[in-house]
């Protein structure tokens, strides 16, 4: 094969351990043979219908084996993947699709709404139904371009260094990034975690995180592809099903974010559950509290924590199960594969405990940004990322992530940017000015507060606040509470201190008052 990438991986599988699931999705089990098939037919239909080296072909839906034949297919291409993110408002979409100009759009059955509210203002040329009919926003459905496929060869030359997908980000300005990550990104991200994670042959995996992040797709997904593994999907995360499958299926990995593995330990399953087949749990897209260790550990359930970005596909550090008791907190030292340091703005590395931002380089780091060569040139220095996050590293190596140069916070796992949201604040006729700062909460990690200035005259209450940014914004975007000052703390030129923000405004999230 010529195809080094992706595209090839089914085909590969397939002539190793053709009989073996692969994916196993609400009673139905698909083997790798079945898989290859499936992914060589889907890459014909999508070439009749002129997909080639270079186009993007965009995905909305949950988790669901389209959603990985896609990005395969994709891969047997050249062409590049564009998973779109379930949760974002439709103008978010809207910016998404316009900036990635896929030439397909596939999208699942609760998504069709949106799709036609769009679809004049988005240059997609096809719309394929996953696991629905067909309607104004689809004219054909995903079965019937797997039967209208072939299944010959296609010998496409895609190498290392060809782009496997655009995976987005929003920027702290709120315009989406769309990160670039080549199909050796991607490879070299699964040779990191296979080195780190004693991954084996048979391991089943339970896939409940959604496959449009980087995490689920990448950290456990493909690795466990590349092995030979099953993955056990969950359209959503729910945990008394999670339960369930666990005990159905053996499951012995899982990667799942601090409010999925919260929600498990709150559950009354949670005392009783059969959770003997579990080996690994990783945990990542937020802070992992120590409270929660403790609680898995009762089960003699190990958590296993890193840290990294979409950037960095996304694994950059990890703290292994030999060093978890003794450092906890950290996100470890850089994976096998990637070098990771803490520097000072001149660019020489910290001494032990002094702050600095995480860079990092790699096989497995982004060449950059799609069509932003300003922002790709400002993120490098040399071949070295800046992350944009501010850590300190021990005495042994270990890097502790201690705060953020961006003011991105974490909810849940997903980074919300403020300015984002206070741009659409700012279009409140009552609003004079406004911040938005994270708080600590039990529950989702951190959640937004507004801390917002009215005009005078006029008058207003949190609910009508934070009412004014539904639809506009992604519901965890949203903040849960609101400040009403008479003024935000700004220097000369006008750029918010929101250090003095989270200072005065920054205790523990409550109702919006």
């Amino acid at each position: 094969m010529r195809n080094e990438g992706l595209g090839a991986w089914p085909a590969r599988r397939a002539r190793m351990t053709p009989h073996r699931v692969a994916i196993a999705y609400q009673g139905r089990n698909l083997t790798y043979g079945e898989l290859s098939v499936r992914v060589l037919r889907l890459a014909h239909a999508l070439r009749d219908m002129g997909i080639g080296r270079g186009d993007r072909v965009a995905y909305i839906g949950p988790n669901h084996p389209a959603l990985a034949e896609t990005l395969f297919a994709s891969g047997v291409l050249g062409a590049m993947f564009v998973p779109l993110n379930t949760r974002l408002a439709a103008p978010e979409l809207e910016a998404q699709l316009t900036d990635a100009e896929p030439r397909v759009l596939l999208r699942a059955p609760a998504f069709a709404e949106t799709v036609a509210a769009l679809r004049d203002r988005v240059g997609v040329r096809d719309y394929v139904a996953v696991d629905g009919a067909t309607d104004t926003t689809a004219s054909i459905s995903y079965d019937a371009l797997l039967e209208r496929g072939a299944e010959t060869l296609i010998d496409e030359p895609v190498s290392l260094d060809d782009v496997c997908m655009v995976q987005y980000t929003s920027g702290t300005t709120g315009r989406p990034k769309g990160v670039l990550l080549s199909h050796g990104n991607v490879t070299w991200n699964c040779y990191n975690m296979l080195v780190d994670v004693d991954v084996i042959a048979d391991e089943v995996s339970l896939v409940s995180a959604p496959m449009f992040h980087t995490a689920a797709l990448n950290q456990l997904f493909l690795p466990t592809f590349l092995k030979g593994g099953t993955s056990v999907l969950m359209p959503a995360f729910e945990p008394t099903r999670a339960f369930d499958l666990i005990a159905e299926h053996r499951v012995s990995w899982m990667f799942g974010v601090p409010t999925m593995f919260h929600s498990m330990s709150q559950s009354p399953r949670w005392v009783d559950a059969d959770l003997s087949s579990l080996r690994i749990l990783m945990c990542g897209g937020a802070p992992l509290p120590e409270a929660l260790i403790r609680t898995y550990g009762e089960r003699g359930l190990l958590l296993l924590q890193g840290y990294g970005m979409t950037e960095s596909s996304p694994g950059a550090l990890f703290l292994r199960a030999a060093d978890s008791a003794d450092k906890i907190g950290s996100a470890g030292t850089p994976c096998f594969f990637t070098d990771v340091k803490v520097v000072r703005t001149d660019g020489d590395d910290v001494d032990v405990g002094e702050p600095g931002e995480v860079v990092m380089r790699g096989p497995n780091v982004t060449s950059g940004y799609w069509r932003l060569p300003a922002e790709t040139a400002a993120a490098f220095t040399d071949d070295w990322f800046h992350s944009g996050d501010v850590a300190v590293v021990d005495d042994e190596g270990y890097v502790t992530i201690v705060d953020r140069l961006k003011d991105m916070f974490i909810s849940g796992g997903e980074n919300v940017y403020p300015v984002e949201v206070e741009k659409h604040l700012h279009e409140n006729p009552a609003v004079a000015d406004c911040a938005v700062i994270g708080v600590p909460d039990e529950r989702w990690g951190e959640i937004g507060r507004a801390i917002v200035v009215l005009r005078p005259g006029f008058t207003a209450t949190a609910e009508v606040i934070l009412a004014g940014l539904s639809g506009k914004v992604a519901n965890f975007k949203i903040p849960k509470s609101v400040v009403f000052v008479d003024a935000l703390p700004r220097t000369a030129t006008g750029k918010l201190v929101r250090a003095q923000l989270r200072e005065s405004y920054g205790e523990r999230g409550g109702e919006a008052r």
